[in-house]
């Protein structure tokens, strides 16, 4: 914390980056701009001028987050689905409750090609709180510019869990097949 004295610039953003990599969550850019004292704007500006420097950070619904390079191999698909905008949580909550991690959701839209977007989303606390924000903002999911079509980046420990979750999903319906 910083004892309610603004961070200028550089400073600010070396802090930014030292909090970002050392925690274990994402960090929202409220928190980010409180620790600092600063607005959460000028916390989305430090955040594109790190980019810019090429810092690995991601931009998730839970928050920011600095994406380690050392990450453990894991086994990771990407998957089509279809399923109307009142059967997401239960598509993400079928993913996670397999040991999934939903890693981004992608469409393929007519005027701009692919538009993609980290999630970031493995457990079910994750899925309950990007519900939460979804339903607070009154953002429209990605999926609704297709109609329901979208992919998913999904990664887990095991080829197993990739398999089990996948089937689940199919199942349900929520499956794009040919």
């Amino acid at each position: 914390m910083t004892n309610g004295k603004k961070i200028l610039g550089e400073e600010r953003r070396n802090l930014l980056i030292d909090w970002l990599q050392t925690s274990d969550k994402p960090l929202t850019g409220n928190e980010l701009a409180k620790r600092t004292n600063v607005s959460r704007q000028v916390i989305v500006q430090d955040i594109s001028i790190l980019k810019a420097k090429k810092h690995p950070i991601l931009a998730t619904a839970q928050g920011y987050m600095y994406v380690k390079t050392e990450r453990p191999a894991k086994a990771s698909r990407i998957i089509a689905c279809c399923h109307t905008p009142a059967e997401t949580k239960e598509e993400l909550f079928l993913l996670v409750d397999h040991g999934v991690t939903v890693r981004q959701v992608m469409v393929e839209h007519a005027l701009y090609g692919e538009l993609s977007a980290s999630l970031m989303v493995s457990s079910r606390q994750d899925v309950e709180q990007f519900c939460a924000h979804l339903q607070s903002t009154k953002a429209a999911l990605l999926s609704e510019l297709t109609n329901g079509v979208h992919l998913h980046e999904i990664e887990a420990q095991t080829e197993e869990q990739l398999d089990s979750a996948i089937a689940a999903l199919d199942r349900r319906g929520f499956i794009l097949n040919d």
